[in-house]
């Protein structure tokens, strides 16, 4: 792994120049590597796409990747690097302005839709796995056999920043709440940060001692505080992006698993392969295995069979079209959420 600005371009003037020889770049989002989520999922399957696909590749941080976004892609392009695929979300439009000026570079960003012919735009239904976790959170919250949960359909979700982007995890996640009690109460709040445990900490202690039984976060490294408080309150935290159950067995419900690391293989395999998806959007919901909740196996014999099996009901309805979860990205903000 190298720091952006500073070693970038070492030692990559002697490596192959054809096509899909070029190296790989990675830009690691807001929180870095080590936050048992988003940027860890996404570098697993990185590192793993190297090895299958036999490519050079670098993962590049930066202390203010959001600053010096446009900084860090025109450096990436110099430097060689034939494909860069970035995780940061406030890069879409510098990605896409910078694209226009490295037409033999190939781009890939998550989480939007971007023009240009060598960029590939990768999409999650996020709001469909978030649609389950709202549903089994108010569902546990309301069942007051389960320990720690007060029978009352009160639950609560941190988010990173507010942003659409994440708005549309916590969208879904109230529309499934609502679905299964019009009347649930569902704290939201915003920590402004990615890599704060300690705020993610207090943050989620408010909203327990507050009433909350379960308290999903969206919040990358900020939200291993999230469950930790969980833990200590004796109540439930939701993971997102990979499977936190192990963070904390016992105290993590379920989580949110977006598969980062598998959009990242598919990515890498295709421009390895010279089928580089430029010019295209790639969506990966429900359906296609992209997001869904976790095996729940440290707490699955916990909850009642009734409420597992009312979840499973939900998703095979999104399946089938049944029904459409919100998507604030597309649709803008629903009348529930203000």
């Amino acid at each position: 792994m190298i720091s952006a600005l500073s070693a970038l371009a070492l030692g990559l003037a002697i490596l192959p120049a054809g096509a899909a020889e070029k190296p790989v770049a990675l830009i690691i989002a807001q929180g870095g590597l080590g936050d048992q989520s988003y940027n860890d999922l996404a570098y697993s399957g990185f590192k793993k796409a190297l090895a299958q696909d036999k490519l050079e590749g670098k993962a590049v941080e930066s202390k203010d990747v959001v600053a010096q976004a446009a900084d860090i892609l025109r450096r990436a392009s110099d430097a060689g690097f034939g494909l860069v695929v970035d995780l940061e979300y406030s890069h879409g439009d510098p990605l896409a302005a910078v694209a226009k000026d490295y037409p033999d570079t190939d781009y890939v960003i998550l989480n939007q839709v971007k023009p240009g012919a060598n960029v590939a735009s990768i999409l999650f239904q996020e709001q469909e796995g978030s649609y389950l976790a709202g549903a089994l959170a108010t569902l546990v919250a309301k069942d007051a056999s389960i320990k720690g949960m007060s029978g009352k359909p009160v639950i609560g979700v941190i988010g990173g920043t507010k942003s659409v982007g994440i708005d549309k995890f916590i969208v879904g996640y109230i529309e499934g709440a609502r679905a299964v009690d019009p009347n649930v109460e569902v704290k939201v709040a915003y920590s402004n940060n990615f890599g704060d445990p300690a705020l993610g900490l207090q943050m989620a202690k408010a909203m327990f001692d507050g009433g909350a039984n379960v308290v999903y976060q969206v919040a990358g490294g900020t939200g291993l505080g999230v469950i930790q408080a969980a833990k200590d309150a004796g109540k439930f935290a939701i993971g997102v992006d990979t499977d936190q159950d192990g963070v904390a067995p016992g105290a993590v419900l379920t989580s949110m698993i977006k598969r980062t690391d598998v959009a990242v293989e598919t990515v890498m395999k295709d421009y390895a392969g010279h089928a580089f998806p430029g010019g295209k959007t790639v969506t990966l919901g429900l359906a296609q295995n992209g997001v869904g909740l976790s095996p729940m196996s440290h707490t699955k014999d916990k909850i009642p069979a009734a409420t597992l099996a009312k979840v499973d009901d939900l998703k095979t309805k999104i399946l089938s079209g049944e029904i459409k979860v919100w998507n604030a990205v597309d649709q803008g903000y629903p009348p529930f959420f203000k």
